[in-house]
Protein backbone atom coordinates (compact mmCIF):
# COMPACT_ATOMS: atom_id res chain seq x y z
CA UNK A 1 0.00 0.00 0.00
CA UNK A 2 1.05 3.68 -0.95
CA UNK A 3 1.19 5.24 2.37
CA UNK A 4 0.87 9.47 2.02
CA UNK A 5 4.06 10.98 2.96
CA UNK A 6 4.41 14.86 3.73
CA UNK A 7 6.86 17.36 1.30
CA UNK A 8 7.68 21.05 1.70
CA UNK A 9 8.12 22.78 -1.46
CA UNK A 10 9.60 25.88 -2.01
CA UNK A 11 7.73 29.15 -0.90
CA UNK A 12 5.83 30.55 -4.22
CA UNK A 13 6.21 34.36 -3.30
CA UNK A 14 9.57 34.78 -3.36
CA UNK A 15 9.76 32.27 -6.21
CA UNK A 16 7.22 34.49 -8.59
CA UNK A 17 9.65 37.72 -7.63
CA UNK A 18 12.59 35.60 -9.03
CA UNK A 19 10.94 34.61 -12.04
CA UNK A 20 9.43 37.71 -12.94
CA UNK A 21 12.77 39.82 -12.37
CA UNK A 22 14.75 37.22 -14.53
CA UNK A 23 12.02 37.36 -17.20
CA UNK A 24 12.21 41.10 -17.36
CA UNK A 25 15.99 40.79 -17.51
CA UNK A 26 16.00 37.87 -20.41
CA UNK A 27 13.92 40.19 -22.21
CA UNK A 28 16.04 43.37 -21.69
CA UNK A 29 18.82 41.18 -22.81
CA UNK A 30 17.61 39.77 -25.39
CA UNK A 31 16.74 43.47 -27.02
CA UNK A 32 19.74 44.77 -26.28
CA UNK A 33 21.65 41.97 -28.34
CA UNK A 34 19.20 42.46 -31.28
CA UNK A 35 20.28 46.25 -31.40
CA UNK A 36 24.12 45.01 -31.11
CA UNK A 37 23.38 42.17 -33.50
CA UNK A 38 24.66 39.66 -31.75
CA UNK A 39 22.63 36.50 -32.91
CA UNK A 40 23.82 33.98 -30.27
CA UNK A 41 23.65 36.18 -27.15
CA UNK A 42 20.06 37.19 -28.65
CA UNK A 43 19.05 33.16 -29.03
CA UNK A 44 20.51 32.42 -25.63
CA UNK A 45 18.89 35.31 -24.06
CA UNK A 46 15.40 34.26 -25.60
CA UNK A 47 15.62 30.79 -24.61
CA UNK A 48 16.63 32.34 -20.91
CA UNK A 49 13.36 34.08 -20.72
CA UNK A 50 11.09 30.72 -22.17
CA UNK A 51 12.67 28.56 -19.22
CA UNK A 52 11.67 31.73 -16.73
CA UNK A 53 8.02 31.36 -18.14
CA UNK A 54 8.23 27.77 -18.30
CA UNK A 55 9.29 27.35 -14.70
CA UNK A 56 6.40 29.56 -13.40
CA UNK A 57 4.60 26.83 -14.61
CA UNK A 58 5.38 25.07 -11.38
CA UNK A 59 3.27 27.83 -9.64
CA UNK A 60 0.41 25.94 -7.62
CA UNK A 61 -2.16 27.14 -5.09
CA UNK A 62 -2.96 25.06 -1.87
CA UNK A 63 -5.95 25.65 -0.33
CA UNK A 64 -7.02 24.95 3.53
CA UNK A 65 -8.09 21.87 4.47
CA UNK A 66 -6.65 20.64 0.85
CA UNK A 67 -4.05 18.39 -0.40
CA UNK A 68 -1.88 17.68 -3.34
CA UNK A 69 -0.80 14.70 -4.73
CA UNK A 70 3.01 15.21 -6.41
CA UNK A 71 3.40 12.74 -9.33
CA UNK A 72 6.74 12.41 -11.53
CA UNK A 73 5.69 10.71 -14.85
CA UNK A 74 3.81 8.24 -12.74
CA UNK A 75 5.77 7.92 -9.77
CA UNK A 76 4.30 9.50 -6.32
CA UNK A 77 6.27 12.08 -5.20
CA UNK A 78 4.53 13.67 -1.84
CA UNK A 79 1.71 15.78 -0.77
CA UNK A 80 1.50 18.96 -0.04
CA UNK A 81 -0.54 20.10 2.80
CA UNK A 82 0.36 23.87 3.89
CA UNK A 83 -1.94 26.21 2.22
CA UNK A 84 -0.61 29.34 0.42
CA UNK A 85 1.44 29.68 -3.10
CA UNK A 86 3.85 26.98 -3.29
CA UNK A 87 5.98 25.95 -6.25
CA UNK A 88 7.64 22.49 -7.48
CA UNK A 89 8.94 20.86 -10.68
CA UNK A 90 6.68 21.58 -13.11
CA UNK A 91 6.97 18.78 -14.34
CA UNK A 92 5.04 17.17 -11.39
CA UNK A 93 1.64 16.94 -11.69
CA UNK A 94 -0.90 17.56 -9.13
CA UNK A 95 -3.81 16.57 -8.19
CA UNK A 96 -6.36 18.42 -5.27
CA UNK A 97 -7.49 16.42 -2.90
CA UNK A 98 -9.83 17.76 -0.59
CA UNK A 99 -9.68 16.70 3.11
CA UNK A 100 -12.42 18.66 4.71
CA UNK A 101 -15.83 17.19 6.27
CA UNK A 102 -18.56 15.78 3.82
CA UNK A 103 -22.12 14.34 3.84
CA UNK A 104 -23.07 11.49 2.50
CA UNK A 105 -26.75 10.37 2.56
CA UNK A 106 -28.09 6.92 0.89
CA UNK A 107 -30.39 5.93 -0.76
CA UNK A 108 -33.42 4.49 0.84
CA UNK A 109 -32.63 0.68 0.31
CA UNK A 110 -34.71 -2.20 0.29
CA UNK A 111 -33.66 -4.72 2.26
CA UNK A 112 -35.05 -7.87 4.67
CA UNK A 113 -34.14 -7.28 8.05
CA UNK A 114 -33.13 -10.47 10.59
CA UNK A 115 -37.08 -11.79 10.53
CA UNK A 116 -37.39 -11.47 6.78
CA UNK A 117 -39.50 -8.69 7.02
CA UNK A 118 -38.59 -6.47 4.29
CA UNK A 119 -37.94 -2.86 5.46
CA UNK A 120 -36.64 0.04 3.80
CA UNK A 121 -33.62 1.50 5.40
CA UNK A 122 -31.53 4.75 4.85
CA UNK A 123 -28.27 6.68 6.48
CA UNK A 124 -25.88 9.58 6.43
CA UNK A 125 -22.13 9.27 6.90
CA UNK A 126 -19.87 12.16 7.84
CA UNK A 127 -16.31 11.34 6.61
CA UNK A 128 -12.85 13.08 5.32
CA UNK A 129 -9.71 12.18 3.79
CA UNK A 130 -6.71 11.52 6.01
CA UNK A 131 -4.30 9.72 3.43
CA UNK A 132 -4.40 11.44 0.45
CA UNK A 133 -1.80 8.96 -1.25
CA UNK A 134 -4.26 5.98 -0.24
CA UNK A 135 -7.59 7.85 -1.14
CA UNK A 136 -5.75 8.82 -5.18
CA UNK A 137 -3.82 4.97 -5.79
CA UNK A 138 -5.48 2.30 -3.91
CA UNK A 139 -9.03 3.04 -5.03
CA UNK A 140 -10.13 4.07 -8.62
CA UNK A 141 -12.66 6.85 -7.38
CA UNK A 142 -12.67 7.50 -3.47
CA UNK A 143 -16.40 9.53 -3.54
CA UNK A 144 -18.04 6.45 -5.33
CA UNK A 145 -15.93 3.87 -3.38
CA UNK A 146 -17.49 5.83 -0.13
CA UNK A 147 -21.22 5.36 -1.89
CA UNK A 148 -20.73 1.75 -2.80
CA UNK A 149 -19.43 0.12 0.24
CA UNK A 150 -21.80 2.47 2.91
CA UNK A 151 -24.67 0.90 0.98
CA UNK A 152 -23.29 -2.19 1.30
CA UNK A 153 -22.44 -1.73 4.82
CA UNK A 154 -25.72 -0.77 5.41
CA UNK A 155 -27.65 -3.78 3.85
CA UNK A 156 -25.20 -6.01 6.10
CA UNK A 157 -26.69 -4.60 9.24
CA UNK A 158 -30.10 -4.61 8.10
CA UNK A 159 -29.82 -8.11 7.97
CA UNK A 160 -27.74 -8.75 11.49
CA UNK A 161 -31.01 -7.33 13.49
CA UNK A 162 -34.49 -7.39 13.79
CA UNK A 163 -36.72 -4.19 12.60
CA UNK A 164 -38.30 -4.10 16.08
CA UNK A 165 -37.63 -6.55 19.43
CA UNK A 166 -40.45 -8.08 21.02
CA UNK A 167 -38.73 -7.56 24.74
CA UNK A 168 -35.69 -5.72 26.26
CA UNK A 169 -33.17 -7.71 25.64
CA UNK A 170 -32.73 -7.85 22.23
CA UNK A 171 -31.00 -5.49 20.06
CA UNK A 172 -33.21 -4.21 17.17
CA UNK A 173 -33.12 -1.17 14.58
CA UNK A 174 -35.98 0.92 15.71
CA UNK A 175 -35.15 -0.06 19.82
CA UNK A 176 -31.24 0.49 20.24
CA UNK A 177 -30.48 3.34 17.30
CA UNK A 178 -27.73 4.02 19.61
CA UNK A 179 -25.77 0.54 19.47
CA UNK A 180 -26.73 0.37 16.19
CA UNK A 181 -25.37 3.75 14.86
CA UNK A 182 -21.90 2.64 16.64
CA UNK A 183 -21.93 -0.73 14.72
CA UNK A 184 -23.19 0.74 11.24
CA UNK A 185 -20.09 3.53 11.86
CA UNK A 186 -17.06 0.46 12.75
CA UNK A 187 -18.11 -1.96 9.59
CA UNK A 188 -18.45 1.29 7.48
CA UNK A 189 -14.85 2.41 8.61
CA UNK A 190 -13.40 -1.19 8.17
CA UNK A 191 -14.06 -1.42 4.55
CA UNK A 192 -12.73 2.52 4.45
CA UNK A 193 -9.50 1.99 5.58
CA UNK A 194 -7.89 0.88 2.37
CA UNK A 195 -8.63 4.31 0.54
CA UNK A 196 -8.03 6.38 3.65
CA UNK A 197 -10.93 7.63 4.76
CA UNK A 198 -12.04 8.26 8.34
CA UNK A 199 -15.77 7.96 9.06
CA UNK A 200 -16.64 10.52 11.94
CA UNK A 201 -20.11 9.44 12.50
CA UNK A 202 -22.73 7.29 10.89
CA UNK A 203 -26.49 7.05 12.04
CA UNK A 204 -29.61 6.02 10.18
CA UNK A 205 -31.75 8.49 9.04
CA UNK A 206 -35.02 6.60 7.66
CA UNK A 207 -36.04 3.43 8.97
CA UNK A 208 -39.79 2.36 7.75
CA UNK A 209 -41.56 -1.31 7.22
CA UNK A 210 -41.70 -1.64 3.34
CA UNK A 211 -45.58 -0.42 1.96
CA UNK A 212 -46.92 -3.99 1.01
CA UNK A 213 -46.26 -5.05 5.09
CA UNK A 214 -46.66 -1.69 6.51
CA UNK A 215 -50.44 -2.15 7.27
CA UNK A 216 -50.31 -5.40 8.60
CA UNK A 217 -47.04 -4.40 11.20
CA UNK A 218 -49.09 -1.50 11.93
CA UNK A 219 -51.67 -3.87 13.46
CA UNK A 220 -49.22 -5.81 15.20
CA UNK A 221 -47.68 -3.48 16.82
CA UNK A 222 -51.37 -2.03 17.95
CA UNK A 223 -51.44 -5.55 19.28
CA UNK A 224 -48.52 -5.25 20.92
CA UNK A 225 -49.25 -1.94 22.89
CA UNK A 226 -52.90 -2.86 23.23
CA UNK A 227 -51.51 -6.21 25.34
CA UNK A 228 -48.72 -4.10 27.40
CA UNK A 229 -52.16 -1.52 27.88
CA UNK A 230 -53.91 -4.49 29.54
CA UNK A 231 -51.40 -6.32 31.08
CA UNK A 232 -51.06 -2.87 32.70
CA UNK A 233 -54.54 -2.04 33.79
CA UNK A 234 -55.17 -5.78 34.92
CA UNK A 235 -51.71 -5.49 37.44
CA UNK A 236 -53.44 -1.86 38.88
CA UNK A 237 -57.00 -3.60 39.29
CA UNK A 238 -55.65 -6.62 41.32
CA UNK A 239 -53.75 -4.32 43.35
CA UNK A 240 -56.87 -2.01 43.93
CA UNK A 241 -59.58 -5.06 44.65
CA UNK A 242 -56.63 -6.55 47.13
CA UNK A 243 -56.52 -2.98 48.81
CA UNK A 244 -60.11 -2.64 49.16
CA UNK A 245 -60.51 -5.78 50.66
CA UNK A 246 -57.90 -5.29 53.12
CA UNK A 247 -59.35 -1.79 54.26
CA UNK A 248 -62.84 -3.68 54.37
CA UNK A 249 -62.04 -6.14 56.52
CA UNK A 250 -59.29 -3.71 59.02
CA UNK A 251 -62.15 -1.35 59.71
CA UNK A 252 -64.98 -4.25 60.06
CA UNK A 253 -66.86 -2.13 57.93
CA UNK A 254 -68.76 -5.17 56.62
CA UNK A 255 -67.97 -9.56 56.95
CA UNK A 256 -67.81 -11.41 53.69
CA UNK A 257 -68.06 -15.06 53.16
CA UNK A 258 -65.66 -16.48 49.90
CA UNK A 259 -68.40 -16.58 48.05
CA UNK A 260 -69.49 -12.44 48.42
CA UNK A 261 -65.52 -11.84 48.13
CA UNK A 262 -65.61 -13.50 45.05
CA UNK A 263 -68.40 -11.28 43.85
CA UNK A 264 -67.28 -8.46 45.03
CA UNK A 265 -64.03 -8.89 43.16
CA UNK A 266 -65.56 -10.18 39.71
CA UNK A 267 -67.67 -6.79 40.21
CA UNK A 268 -64.30 -4.59 40.82
CA UNK A 269 -62.46 -6.20 37.79
CA UNK A 270 -65.14 -5.58 35.45
CA UNK A 271 -65.30 -1.95 36.71
CA UNK A 272 -61.72 -1.08 36.56
CA UNK A 273 -60.77 -3.44 33.24
CA UNK A 274 -63.62 -2.72 31.23
CA UNK A 275 -63.40 -0.39 27.89
CA UNK A 276 -67.00 0.92 28.63
CA UNK A 277 -68.43 3.00 31.77
CA UNK A 278 -70.80 0.36 33.87
CA UNK A 279 -74.47 1.25 34.75
CA UNK A 280 -74.72 0.96 38.26
CA UNK A 281 -77.50 -1.33 39.72
CA UNK A 282 -78.85 -0.26 43.15
CA UNK A 283 -79.72 -3.80 45.15
CA UNK A 284 -82.84 -2.77 47.22
CA UNK A 285 -82.65 -6.65 48.95
CA UNK A 286 -80.38 -7.83 51.12
CA UNK A 287 -76.91 -8.63 50.47
CA UNK A 288 -78.24 -12.31 49.37
CA UNK A 289 -80.71 -11.56 48.04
Amino acid sequence: MIREREVTPLPGLPVVLVLIAATGLTIWGAVDAAQDDAPLLLVTYLLLAVLSVFLMAGLFVVNPNEGKVLQFFGDYVGTVKQPGLRWANPLYSKKSVSQRVRNFESGRLKVNDNEGNPIEIAAVVVWRVVDTAEAVFEVDDYNNYVKVQTESALRNLATSYPYDAHDDHTMSLRGTTMAVADHLKREIQDRMNRAGVEVMEARISHLAYAPEIAHAMLQRQQAGAIIAARQRIVEGAVGMVEMALEMLNKRDIVTLDNERKAAMVSNLLVVLCGDKSTQPIINTGTIYQ
